[in-house]
Formats: structure tokens, C-alpha cells, sequence
């Protein structure tokens, strides 16, 4: 991890309320004070911001506010950062044209010579789009100096990158990674803020950046190449997490390098120590002419400053920069790329746990494209839920978080699990199911197919999720098998069953209706039955003759139809056809013995 990230990894989360904060006071600005002391004379430096005595956080100062809250007219802050002893305040001298003795305070030690935010007291008037427009320069205390914490350079750094409209990012000779880290942690800064002020839905419109390189003396590619090659794109084709990292923060760069440029600035005297009793005439001819390029350059940049669609004077301002160093005092802030995700932390869990949610909420077992598609919708909220949620720029990956892939994965185990003991418990009641037609007492083909059938539809309604097609080719094994296995028997089954029929038949008309036709006609087909299936003469079985499977489809037809199961209903038939014998035969015996009674009597009236 780089230097400048690696140092931010203890920062919380206590800046995002300080954002939200500014995100209301930006709309309530009005004019501060009216006590505070007015400067006389407005032809120098006044002290905006200050550090507080532990050089830790800030604190504004009433002389720049009111210099400020003078301005009526739209304002265009322009304001320089870069890395202590880079020169940024003789630059500011030379864009006002103003000599050290008037202008910024310029040191010549080794200590950083300006404290806090500077702003310079004059504005200068130019015309934007034929409107008057205030510019007022802004002098920054150098990064990286020693003697203060580091999270001092990050609130004057976010402080810079929100109430700038022109942001000149000096560094002086090259561009390091470490100053592309800075910027990134500038610009996201920047565009949270607007859009906690305006609505992530309105676009965020970055300050107008100039990469400005002092001390311009390398050959070879110009500062705008050398600056668009420092923002290109690492190759990374082995996904390396340092070089994606660099890439991320290139990435977070695109929005702001589209409304970015970069001067080269020649050194102006090989004495830097004596700049300041140098006139024109002593400075290198090339800087000079530098110089006055530099000074259009950054006019045509400039523009009003604007939160959202209100255009801000100097009293807005005003109010804007004290209620910033609040927000900014109130927490620790982020300060680069990668630390801005320890901010969305809390955000993740709540997205994970809204994940978990939605998938709390799917009843297994499910089929797989249904387990899937719940996965890829609850990740779509959680998505939606980040997007609204987040801090900064980052992007909803689903992939780096593994609470997502780890709960998915334990579902979809879960999932197997639950399918295979439904289907299992299923599949074993189909099982019995065709075990308890094996046994049925009067043998229908017909009734087993829609009784097999009956339990396939149960077992496809049940029975879901990764193990169906296993169980369903297990169950459709065994309804052949069993299937297979009742046919073997069918006719056999049936044949016995006729023969004890025509038996029960002979046995009724001799001894209970006493019939004697009927008992013949009995005796006829019993001996048919005996006799014939061992005289059969044919090439097929006797089971498979015409008369047999004409007579196979009229017991079918009987035994089971849409209004009869006989193997239900057989005995109460059954018991009803004896009770209706057993009622006529009583009636007979009855009436018989009425007449054997009514002859006796006719023929003892004969006799007397």
C-alpha cells in the first residue's frame, strides 16, 4: 500500500455526519456578524484559517471573513496547494502583481512560512459570460511539513477542494504518485459533498484544475503529455491488489481531468533565496513570459462558484468556510482512496444484512435457477441499497465482498441438503404407494397406472430443487420395475381368480339359490378353465389369445371406472347382492309356506 494511504488507515467514519451537516448549512447561509472589525486597508494578506494550537484542526479567522462578506457580486476563488517550499506564495505574488513586502508572506527557512488559508484582500473583477465575477486568491499552508499531524494537511486539503472554483495543484518539477493519491482524496471529497448538498442525482461539476510544474526543467515530453501519462491506466494482467489500487485511483480521477489542464513554469532565478529583490528585468526571460501566459490562462479558467444552482457571493462564502472547518473539526476524516471503504464499512454490513434478508425470506428446497435468480435480485437491493447509501465513488462489487459468496454458497448447501430428504421422504411414499398396489386384492392394470401416475404428480409438486432429476429418474426406474412386475402376475392373478369365481359360482346355486342349470352351466366353465389353457395350441400365450383380452378389458371396464372401484366397493356389493339373496329367499319361503298353509286348510274343509 502506498505511503500516503497506508497512514490513513485509522480514520472513522465521524466525517460523513460532518458532511451531512454542510449539506444543510450550505442552504441557510447569511451574513455573519455584524461586529467584525472590517480591515482598513484591503492591499494585503489577511489570515481566512488558522491552526489551532495543537496544529491538529481549525479555526477561521474574523478579519479574511469579513474581507469576504465585503464582496457582493459572484465570487471565483482561486486557490493554490501543493507541498510546503514549493513557491506557492511567490506565485500568488506574481499572478496579483504585487511585490513580497505587500503580497503573501514568502519565507526563505526551511520551516513553512504560511499558517492555515491566507486570502488576499483585493478581488479582482473580470467578466464571465458579460457578468461580473470576483476573483480572490487563496494561499495554503504547504503539505508534509514537520512539526503537525497529518490529518492537519488533509482538513486544509479538503477544505481547498470544496470552497475552490479554480484549483492550482502546485508541485514543483514532476508529478509523484503520491500527489495523483492527494488529488483523488481532493476530488472525492469534493463531489460527496455535492452531492450531500444537491442530490447524488444532480452531476457534480469539480473546480476547474491546473496542474501547474515549478521549476520546469526536464526535456523530452511536454507538461500536458507528462501529466495525461501519470493519469493513464496501469497495466495489471496478473489483477495485482497494489497496482488495481493505483488504478482505482486514476479511476476516481476522470470526472476532474476532463476539466483539467497543465502549465509548465521555468524557474525564474537560479537564487530563490533573492526572488523577492528581483524585478522583471532580473528574471529569467522565459519565466517572465511564462508568467503572463499563466496569469490568462487561469482567468479564462475561472467561474463563479456554485453550490447546485446557487451561485454564492462572498458572505455565502463566508458562511460556507465556517461551517466547513465545523464539519471538519467535528471527526477524523478520510484522506485517500482505499481508506474512503472503511467509510462505506457500516454501509456493506447493512447491505449484507439486507442480502441476508431476501434470502431468509426463500423457502427451500427451490430449483436452482430459482435460487439463483433470488441471489442475483437480493444482490440487486443490496446494490441499490450501496449505491444510495455510500460515501464517495466506490463501486458495488459483490465479488470482493466474501459475505455474499459465503452465504450463497451456505444456501445453496443448505438448498441440496433439503431437496434430497424431500425428495428422499417423497420418493419412499411413491415407494409404498406402488408396494400397496402390488397388493391389491382384485387385480387393474388400469387402477395401478393412474395410482403410479397420481404419484408422480405428487412427487413432481413436492419434490424440488437440485435433487429433483436425480429422484425423478430413480422414481421413474422404479414405477417400471414395479410395473413390470404386476403385469408378470396380472393374468395369472386373474385366471385364479376366475377359477375360484366359477367354484363360488357352483358352490352358490347348488346349495344356496339351488339352481340346477346355472349350477351346470358353472360346472361348464369351471372345466373350461381347467381344461383349455392346457390344451391351448398356438404360437403366443394363452393370456395373449383375442377372446382373453377381449375379456381382460371388459373386467378392466368393471373393476375400476370413474364411478366404481371394486376393489373398494367389491364387498359392500358383494354384501349387498347375499342380502338380497338371503331376502329373497326368506320371501320364498315365506309365500311357500303360506301356501303349503292355505292347501292344508282347503283340505280340511274338503274333509269336513
Amino acid at each position: 500500500m502506498l505511503a500516503f494511504v497506508s497512514r490513513c488507515g485509522g480514520r472513522t467514519s465521524a466525517f460523513v455526519l460532518a458532511c451531512s451537516l454542510l449539506g444543510v448549512s450550505v442552504f441557510a447561509m447569511d451574513v455573519g456578524p455584524e461586529d467584525d472589525v472590517l480591515p482598513t486597508n484591503l492591499h494585503q494578506a489577511f489570515p481566512l484559517v488558522n491552526p489551532t494550537d495543537s496544529h491538529t484542526k481549525l479555526s477561521v479567522d474574523p478579519q479574511g471573513l469579513a474581507a469576504l462578506r465585503r464582496i457582493t457580486t459572484p465570487i471565483a476563488p482561486v486557490v493554490v496547494i501543493g507541498p510546503y517550499r514549493s513557491g506557492k506564495s511567490f506565485l500568488l505574488n506574481q499572478l496579483l502583481g504585487v511585490p513580497c513586502s505587500e503580497g503573501f508572506g514568502v519565507g526563505h527557512l526551511r520551516d513553512t512560512q504560511t499558517k492555515g488559508v491566507w486570502i488576499w484582500g483585493e478581488g479582482r473583477q473580470v467578466m464571465v459570460n458579460k457578468k461580473p465575477v470576483t476573483v480572490v486568491y487563496l494561499d495554503t499552508e504547504g503539505f508534509e511539513s514537520t512539526g503537525k499531524s497529518d490529518a492537519y494537511d488533509d482538513r486544509i486539503f479538503a477544505l481547498s477542494a470544496i470552497i475552490s472554483s479554480v484549483l492550482i495543484y502546485n508541485l514543483p518539477e514532476t508529478v509523484k504518485e503520491a500527489d495523483i493519491e492527494k488529488l483523488s482524496f481532493a476530488a472525492e471529497i469534493a463531489e460527496e459533498f455535492s452531492g450531500r448538498v444537491n442530490g447524488r442525482e444532480s452531476p457534480f461539476t469539480p473546480a476547474h484544475l491546473l496542474w501547474l510544474i515549478q521549476r520546469d526543467f526536464l526535456e523530452g515530453k511536454s507538461v500536458q503529455q507528462m501529466v495525461k501519462q501519470a493519469l493513464k491506466l496501469v497495466a495489471n494482467p496478473k489483477g495485482e491488489k497494489a497496482l488495481d489500487q493505483v488504478n482505482r485511483i486514476r479511476r476516481s480521477l476522470v470526472q476532474i481531468s476532463r476539466n483539467s489542464t497543465a502549465f509548465g513554469l521555468r524557474q525564474p532565478h537560479l537564487q530563490r533565496t533573492k526572488l523577492c529583490d528581483l524585478n522583471d528585468r532580473d528574471l529569467d526571460r522565459d519565466y517572465v513570459r511564462q508568467r503572463e501566459q499563466l496569469k490568462q490562462l487561469v482567468t479564462g479558467m475561472v467561474a463563479p462558484k456554485m453550490t447546485g444552482p446557487k451561485v454564492l457571493t462572498g458572505a455565502d462564502l463566508a458562511r460556507m468556510i465556517e461551517d466547513t472547518v465545523e464539519a471538519l473539526n467535528q471527526g477524523e476524516i478520510p484522506m485517500a482512496g482505499s481508506v474512503v471503504d472503511m467509510f462505506n464499512r457500516d454501509i456493506s454490513q447493512r447491505c449484507v444484512e439486507l442480502y441476508s434478508q431476501r434470502m431468509a425470506a426463500v423457502t427451500l428446497p427451490v430449483a436452482e435457477a430459482e435460487l439463483l435468480a433470488a441471489h442475483q435480485a437480493a444482490l440487486g437491493e443490496a446494490a441499490q441499497r450501496f449505491e444510495k447509501e455510500k460515501w464517495g465513488r466506490r463501486e458495488f462489487q459483490a465479488s470482493a465482498e466474501p459475505a455474499y459468496e459465503k452465504e450463497y454458497k451456505a444456501l445453496v448447501a443448505s438448498n441440496l441438503y433439503e431437496s434430497s430428504k424431500v425428495c428422499e421422504a417423497v420418493h419412499q411414499g411413491c415407494e409404498d404407494t406402488l408396494d400397496s398396489l402390488q397388493r391389491m386384492r382384485l387385480p387393474s392394470m388400469k387402477k395401478f397406472d393412474v395410482g403410479s401416475a397420481q404419484c408422480n404428480v405428487t412427487f413432481v409438486r413436492a419434490c424440488r430443487g437440485p435433487s429433483q432429476a436425480q429422484y425423478t429418474e430413480k422414481l421413474r426406474k422404479s414405477v417400471v420395475r414395479e410395473r413390470a412386475h404386476f403385469q408378470s402376475e396380472y393374468n395369472q392373478r386373474l385366471y385364479n381368480g376366475l377359477l375360484a369365481a366359477t367354484v363360488v359360482l357352483v358352490i352358490c346355486y347348488r346349495f344356496v339359490i339351488k339352481n340346477s342349470f346355472l349350477e351346470f352351466v358353472s360346472w361348464l366353465l369351471f372345466l373350461f378353465l381347467e381344461v383349455y389353457p392346457k390344451l391351448y395350441i398356438g404360437s403366443a400365450s394363452f393370456y395373449e389369445s383375442e377372446w382373453w383380452q377381449q375379456g381382460v378389458t371388459v373386467w378392466e371396464t368393471i373393476a375400476y371406472n370413474k364411478v366404481i372401484d371394486l376393489e373398494r366397493q367389491g364387498p359392500y356389493l358383494l354384501g349387498g347382492c347375499c342380502a338380497v339373496v338371503v331376502i329373497f329367499r326368506l320371501w320364498r319361503w315365506r309365500r311357500r309356506s303360506r301356501t303349503m298353509q292355505c292347501k292344508r286348510v282347503g283340505s280340511k274343509d274338503m274333509n269336513v
